[in-house]
């Protein structure tokens, strides 16, 4: 039997919002979470914004979360750079998020001889630069992927991501990536280090099972799935494994803060 959660980690697309609009309960849950001075972090894999980017993106919204109150993939992977190679080098496909991520552990950004290959998320892909990609990767450089997603959601339907321009990478140079992000463990332990949350008293929400679920069982956490995501509840019997506990949304969450 788990005791009471403490700390809370919870996805943000699908979760607390849907097409930049806020889901029934999310801010309740969030000033609940505020108002028992729960430690708590949001998670998303997409690396193309900054948490300040993200934090007025979800003011807009509606819902107030502190910049430092959320965790990416691009943070997730430049912790894990600065902690595999300190003071390393990188050539970098993405956006912001991830360029400023690098820069605050310290690396130098750079297409000449660089230690890695870091694909992230971006809406700007160039033939030049995954060409570039490629051949600094065949030439030796180690190749870091921030998410496996292939793809992401848009008001216009799904758009290629990470997962899909990497498989390209792959084909191209016969190296598989090292995906920093969910489903990713790590993506949780760094995250919950930076709260100092301990597994046993931490749940994660989210809404994929194959990513978010997985990810957290395999931290060590309890889970809930929420549907008002990606998975609907007659998928849950596809998987193998199961969350701790499946809600309808963020809003049935509350009451266990």
């Amino acid at each position: 039997m788990r005791a009471p959660s403490q700390c809370w980690l919870t996805d943000m697309d699908g979760v607390l919002v849907h097409e930049d609009h806020a889901l029934p309960g999310a801010a309740e849950f969030l000033a609940a979470l505020i108002d028992k001075a729960r430690p708590f972090l949001v998670l998303t894999n997409n690396s193309i914004f900054t948490p300040r980017d993200l934090s007025a993106r979800l003011a807009r919204s509606g819902l107030k979360v502190p910049e430092e109150s959320i965790w990416t993939s691009a943070l997730a992977t430049a912790a894990f750079l600065g902690d595999q190679l300190p003071g390393g080098s990188a050539y970098v496909v993405g956006e912001a998020g991830l360029t400023t991520a690098l820069h605050e552990v310290g690396y130098t950004l750079t297409d000449n001889s660089p230690d890695f290959v870091v694909l992230g998320e971006t809406r700007t892909y160039s033939f030049e630069a995954i060409t570039k990609a490629i051949r600094l990767i065949i030439n030796g450089a180690r190749f870091i992927a921030t998410n496996p997603d292939v793809t992401g959601p848009s008001a216009e339907g799904p758009l290629p991501a990470t997962g899909s321009v990497a498989a390209m990478v792959t084909k191209a140079t016969g190296r598989e990536p090292y995906f920093v992000g969910k489903p990713n463990p790590m993506m949780f332990r760094s995250a919950m280090n930076r709260i100092e949350a301990h597994s046993e008293s931490t749940t994660m929400i989210g809404d994929r099972m194959d990513t978010d679920v997985i990810a957290g069982i395999e931290a060590g956490l309890d889970t809930i799935l929420v549907l008002t995501g990606s998975t609907a509840e007659a998928d849950i019997a596809r998987y193998p494994f199961r969350p701790g506990r499946v809600l309808p949304s963020i809003a049935d969450v509350i009451e266990l803060v």
